[in-house]
Formats: structure tokens, C-alpha cells, sequence
């Protein structure tokens, strides 16, 4: 009982957490799997943390409830997040799409704040700690958990559930938090794997393995949403950022849209063209377009051996079609170690907008990953986790 709360996970929601309770006069112990705090700050955005997002709104999060996360975004903008890490020498630099990464483009300088503000704050933290139990008694938690083999018992009167979602099970992901929400009988939202490359298979397979390595700017959909970015051909589907986007929104079955030259009309382009050129091919054209090696593969499709003078209204059609409306039903997902967020999660019903308190059991909070709340690629996903644990630690 010598801590105000007790906190599950050293990661991003669970640091922010411990912080700012410290600057509120309160103590925390932070009780982290690995045998550091961080891991997934540490591997984001290849190395370099894409820490929040210019643009970042309500609108960006997936959720059963979609309003449920502007209570938590009215008291932590991203000006809070900016100024934040301004505060303690860390300065954004904008990249693609509103993304915030450190000038340094080293996450371990994010890390560090959060452990040199735990220093001086009197926050404690337990690496290699793995929680085994926690069971609710009156008005306080008995908490079990290992340290280097040790076998330790602890009290406390609030318990904050931080220890992220199931990717990635090398960085120590767990279910731990979904298993704690359903023992207290706390509704969960389905989840699945989110920021996720779709798998494809059967007779397509082998054109999309062949063209592994390339990248297309295209529109990617489905009737729910669009996204423009780049996609990558993989040996086993697709990926890139348009992919991973719309794959938090793809559901088992589904086809998805890809315009492969968004903004533009490839008829009237090629009708441009074939009024001073008609002589040239159609794989020329193409190749003007995209890569030699793409432009060759749509001969799968396309007549591109024709001259654009020759190309009739049905070859016309044809070629509009498949640029600008080419279709794919994917077969899956790369799964829960190649996603880079979980979709779903604690049933943001059973919690408190106002402070991420369980509904049923009080002194009981949950933040970050493991609430049914799924940002959009991009810095997204590390601002819910920044605002959470802001305002658990108000309520703690």
C-alpha cells in the first residue's frame, strides 16, 4: 500500500501514466514484462517513433464507440503532446501525412524522458516483472507477481491495466489485459490484428509474388474508406501504408478498391498522348507511369503490346477499369506479428470517458492498446496512448 496505483506495462500509456501522476504528487510503481521499459517505442517507425500526428482527431480512431475518445483527446491535444517533449529538448520534425518524428530520429531519446522523469519524480519501475494474478478484495487489489525468481505479493487501491494489445509477441505482447478484463467479467470487443499487410492467394498469388519489391502512389478503398498512399508488392500480397490503412477496416471476405492512378484519367491521358504519338505502345506509356517491370506485368490485363493508335473503345474501357478500379479480395492477414496494433479490445462501454475507469469494479483502469481504440497509421495509436495515461493519472 505503499504506492497510489499500481501500474501494468511499461510502454507508452503506461510511462505517460507514471509521469504525469509524479507531477500530481502521487506514487506509482510500474511493474514492465521486459527487461526494459519501452520496447515498442523503441522499435516504432524503424527505430525513430512517429510520436503523434499534426492532425490527429476523433475522426482517426476506430472504435464501437466512436465518440468515446473525445472526452480523452478535449484534455490532451496533440499541442499537449508537442509541447510535452518540447518541454524535455525533444522537437518534432513533420514528415508525410502530418507524422511527428524526434529531429534526433532516435526513439531511445523518447524513451529516455519518460525514465529520466521517473527518476526524478520517485516513480518506480520493476523490469523483468511479470504479473500472475490480481485479485479484488473490499476496497484494494492483491497484485502476484515474478521477479528474478521471486514470487511477490503487493497491495493497492488502484490498478492500471497498460500492458498493450497482442502484437507483437516477440516485444512480450500478451493478452494479459483482455484476460484481467473478462476475470472481472468486463465486456471485450472482438479483436483482430490492425496495420496489418492482406495476404493473397490462389491463382493471383504468383503475378502479385512477382512483382515483390514494387511500390504504386495509389487510392486504395472499400465502401467504407478511402486512403492514398503508397502500396508495396510483397512475396505474399500486399503492404505499404494505403494497405495497412485499409486493412484496420477490411473484414474476412471483402473485396478493395485500388485506383492505381488516382487523381487522374489514364483514357484521357492516353487519348493525350496518341494525338502527337500514336506510334508509341501502350508498355512505353505505362512505363511513364510506373516502373518498366509493373508496366510489364499488366499484360496480364491490359493489350500492351498495341499501339495507342489502335486501342479500341473496348481496350479503352478495359484499361480504365483495371487502373482505376482494380479489384482484390484478399485472402487474410500477415497476423498478430506483423500488425502493428489490435483492433478492438476493453468494450469502451464498460469504462468511464472521463477518467478510464471500470464501471464495475472501481480503482480498476484501462489505457492504450488494450481499449477498443484503433488509430490510423501514422503517430495515431501513440497519441491515444499519451492521452490516456494522461488522464488515468488524474483520476488516480
Amino acid at each position: 500500500m505503499d504506492f497510489d496505483a499500481v501500474i501494468i506495462g511499461g510502454g507508452a500509456c503506461g510511462l505517460m501514466c507514471a509521469v504525469q501522476a509524479g507531477f500530481l504528487g502521487k506514487r506509482t510503481l510500474i511493474l514492465e514484462k521486459n527487461d526494459a521499459p519501452g520496447a515498442k517505442i523503441l522499435i516504432s517507425g524503424g527505430g525513430r517513433c512517429n510520436y503523434s500526428n499534426l492532425y490527429s482527431s476523433n475522426d482517426n480512431f476506430i472504435s464501437q464507440n466512436q465518440h468515446f475518445t473525445k472526452s480523452t483527446f478535449s484534455r490532451w491535444s496533440v499541442e499537449d503532446t508537442i509541447s510535452f517533449f518540447e518541454t524535455y529538448g525533444i522537437y518534432g520534425e513533420e514528415k508525410t501525412l502530418g507524422q511527428l518524428f524526434p529531429a534526433s530520429n532516435n526513439a531511445k531519446d523518447i524513451v529516455n524522458v519518460f525514465t529520466q522523469l521517473c527518476n526524478e519524480l520517485g516513480q518506480t519501475v520493476y523490469c523483468n516483472a511479470e504479473v500472475k494474478a490480481i485479485k479484488a478484495e473490499h476496497d484494494r487489489f492483491d497484485i502476484i507477481y515474478e521477479r528474478e525468481g521471486e514470487q511477490i505479493q503487493l497491495k493497492t487501491q488502484k490498478v492500471v491495466i497498460a500492458s498493450g494489445g497482442l502484437p507483437i509477441s516477440k516485444m512480450g505482447a500478451t493478452d494479459f489485459g483482455l484476460r484481467i478484463a473478462r476475470q472481472f467479467g468486463i465486456n471485450i470487443t472482438e479483436t483482430a490484428p490492425a496495420l496489418v499487410p492482406l495476404t493473397i492467394t490462389g491463382k493471383d498469388a504468383e503475378w502479385f509474388a512477382e512483382l515483390s519489391g514494387n511500390t504504386v502512389f495509389c487510392a486504395v478503398s472499400n465502401d467504407r474508406i478511402t486512403f492514398e498512399e503508397n502500396i508495396l508488392f510483397t512475396h505474399w500480397g500486399l503492404s505499404g501504408p494505403a494497405i495497412l490503412q485499409i486493412s484496420s477496416y477490411w473484414r474476412p471476405g471483402e473485396w478493395i478498391n485500388i485506383d492505381l492512378l488516382p487523381g487522374k484519367d489514364i483514357v484521357k491521358l492516353i487519348m493525350e498522348e496518341r494525338e502527337s504519338n500514336g506510334k508509341k505502345q501502350l508498355l512505353s506509356f505505362l512505363s511513364a507511369l510506373y516502373s518498366r517491370k509493373f508496366a510489364a506485368a499488366l499484360e496480364k490485363f491490359l493489350p500492351i503490346d498495341k499501339n495507342l493508335a489502335t486501342l479500341t473503345k473496348a481496350d479503352l474501357d478495359l484499361i480504365h477499369a483495371h487502373i482505376h478500379h482494380f479489384r482484390v479480395k484478399p485472402a487474410g492477414d500477415k497476423g498478430y506479428d506483423k500488425a502493428e496494433v489490435m483492433r478492438g479490445g476493453v468494450d469502451t462501454n464498460e469504462l468511464s470517458s472521463k477518467t478510464l475507469e471500470s464501471k464495475k469494479i472501481p480503482g480498476l483502469y484501462f489505457g492504450g492498446e488494450c481499449v477498443d481504440v484503433t488509430g490510423w497509421l501514422g503517430g495515431y495509436n501513440f497519441q491515444w496512448a499519451w492521452a490516456s495515461g494522461f488522464i488515468i493519472a488524474q483520476n488516480i
